[in-house]
């Protein structure tokens, strides 16, 4: 059977994993009336939630003798390094646009890392039925995109489909009969190569995609470059430089076949397959036979921008929501998660019992965290930092650099511009997207976002999309801003009184509702000032023997304003932590003591 290796590739929320759930469906691969969730590729809880693919996934389908592996890959620019490694499985790609949103900073990402690799992607043009597309507009776009990035003659002359992945449709006319994907079947079979490589020579694979079974352990998927995989063949690892890291047995050998992976028997060049059996192997080793001469050339993992520090939940609560509290529990797990997740790095911090996690953003990190607080532990996190480095050459500190692009109605522009100019931004274009609307791009730290979302959702009356992709590091832009407002921090242990929060609500916004277990240090609010100030939650009206006439009665509270995590994570600041359980996410400084607070505000100033 003749094999053709695609994957998919998008800007995040262009329907990527929609259309796989139809290539699926209209290929046969589902029986008829089976019963199958919606975005079934999407099986992590966290991804269902959240809407988006965090984690790259294969799936195959047979079409006219053919097998088509195809390749779901996330669009969020957080997990570009996932992207980055599939690309080495395929032989071509079909880079997915909204008809509506047009070129975004992850189809630039994406598009680029495609073209480098010589693929001949093919062009969809999604969700053709929306209202507001304009197919024609984006069209041209994106072969202005291939232009700029460098494209050859044979790349530029893209063949191109108009599709609705959620209709299940494609067609080479925008006005075409838009029947269901067999043109678009047809086109990857004409258009995209089969692989073309030497089934002769000793085996050898790149692990490019590394998961964990319950039954099986570590699973290693990758596509065979060379030679045949047999079942419990000997097999040894290799590193990029040779070294040979350890030697064992192919003890399960696993191709896909719809959504299900299928113990084989043999895999030959070109076919993707997973492998288990391995206990150090891990992205991008290379898996081989005892006789392969040395490493096959893989693509590094790309090195992370941003850490975070992991503590224990050393808080007066600390113990209560949780079954996992310790230290040596939250160091397991963060070792089992690098297992799988190579663009993550752990490292011992210099406070006790606290690990430096370093990742490529703040997405990544905190999808860790909620896995985290599900599986019952307790911890709490340090405000996110960007990891800077020394210029090779001139020895100059650098830091990282986003290119940000922002879609907002007009009248909001103004406020935009000066928000992201007061946080070192550089704008780079600006320009009418249609519809009333502007698109501006920018270039800016990414120290510079941190705690910028919720900011830019308030500004833009919640109408506003930011898209925003790592561009390298340029010279330390010096300080930036962080936020205004200072906290309202408890003074007092208890549980929260409804009278005590109607008079602490004019002073600013509370986080807390009346019942609320607090604790002295635990933060309460934002100060509608620039300072901190201690205040009591738990004092109660003092009571006489008069009665008063419905005086009580008006003590309206206005309702707690609430974060989700990666909002409480990126609100915080460097002497406060977010206090993360099972059934909780609050807010509290770093030392909790006023009268220690004060000692190292006094010894910091000094340093």
């Amino acid at each position: 059977m003749e094999i053709r290796n695609i994957a998919i590739i998008a800007h995040v929320d262009h329907g990527k994993t929609t259309l796989v759930d139809q290539l699926l469906k209209q290929s046969g691969a589902f029986r008829e009336h089976q019963v199958v969730a919606e975005r079934a590729m999407d099986s992590n809880v966290l991804e269902r939630e959240r809407g988006i693919t965090i984690l790259a996934k294969c799936t195959s389908v047979v079409w006219k003798n053919t097998r088509i592996n195809i390749v779901d890959t996330p669009g969020h620019a957080d997990f570009g390094g996932e992207v980055e490694r599939i690309l080495n499985l395929v032989d071509g790609a079909i880079v997915l646009v909204d008809a509506a949103e047009g070129v975004l900073p992850q189809t630039k990402f994406v598009v680029s890392k495609a073209l480098a690799q010589g693929l001949k992607p093919i062009v969809v043009i999604n969700k053709v039925d929306r209202q507001d597309a304009r197919a024609d507009e984006v069209h041209n776009e994106v072969f202005d995109l291939f232009a700029a990035l460098g494209a050859t003659d044979d790349q530029l002359d893209f063949p191109m489909l108009y599709a609705s992945g959620r209709q299940g449709w494609a067609d080479e006319e925008l006005e075409g009969a838009r029947k269901d994907l067999a043109p678009m079947f047809d086109l990857v079979l004409r258009h995209v190569p089969s692989p073309k490589l030497d089934k002769d020579a000793p085996f050898g694979m790149v692990a490019s995609i590394l998961d964990y079974d319950n039954f099986l352990g570590r699973v290693l998927t990758g596509r065979v470059e060379q030679g045949r995989a047999r079942l419990n063949m000997p097999v040894k690892v290799l590193r990029a430089d040779g070294t040979v890291v350890e030697t064992g047995r192919l003890t399960k050998l696993l191709a896909f076949r719809g959504l299900d992976r299928v113990t084989v028997e043999e895999a030959e060049a070109g076919d993707i397959v997973a492998v288990a059996g391995l206990a150090e192997g891990t992205v991008p080793d290379t898996i081989g036979a005892p006789d392969l001469p040395g490493p096959l050339p893989a693509t590094p993992v790309d090195p992370p921008t941003l850490a975070m520090t992991f503590r224990i939940n050393d808080g007066p609560l600390g113990g209560r929501e949780g079954k996992k509290v310790t230290s040596r529990q939250i160091r397991d797990r963060l070792l089992r998660e690098t297992e799988g997740n190579v663009a993550i790095k752990i490292t011992e911090s210099q406070e006790t019992e606290a690990f430096e996690v370093a990742g490529r953003g703040e997405l990544q990190l905190g999808v860790l965290i909620e896995t985290m607080r599900r599986e019952g532990f307790e911890l709490t996190i340090g405000r996110p930092r960007v990891l800077t480095r020394d210029n090779p050459e001139t020895g100059a500190k650098e830091e990282p650099v986003e290119e940000v692009l922002v879609d907002v109605d007009e009248p909001y522009a103004g406020i935009v511009v000066e928000k992201l100019s007061r946080r070192k931004g550089v704008m780079q274009d600006m320009r009418p997207s249609g519809g009333g609307k502007v698109r501006l791009t920018f270039h800016i730290p990414s120290r510079g976002l941190i705690g910028y979302h919720g900011e830019f959702l308030t500004d833009t009356r919640g109408t506003g999309i930011m898209n925003r992709l790592f561009a390298g590091y340029e010279p330390w832009a010096g300080p930036i801003e962080g936020r205004r407002a200072g906290s309202l921090i408890s003074s007092e242990g208890g549980v929260a009184i409804h009278y005590a929060l109607f008079y602490l609500q004019e002073r600013g916004t509370l986080f807390v509702e009346p019942g609320e277990a607090v604790y002295v240090g635990m933060i309460l609010g934002e100060h509608s000032r620039d300072s901190d100030l201690d205040v009591n939650p738990i004092k109660e009206k003092k009571l006489t023997n008069i009665r008063a006439a419905g005086k009580d009665d008006a003590m309206l509270l206005t309702p707690p304003r609430r974060m989700s995590l990666e909002q409480a994570i990126a609100y915080i600041e460097d002497d406060e932590l977010v206090e993360v359980t099972p059934s909780a996410i609050r807010l509290r400084k770093r030392y909790l003591d006023p009268h220690e607070r004060k000692r190292m505000e006094r010894r910091s100033d000094a340093a």
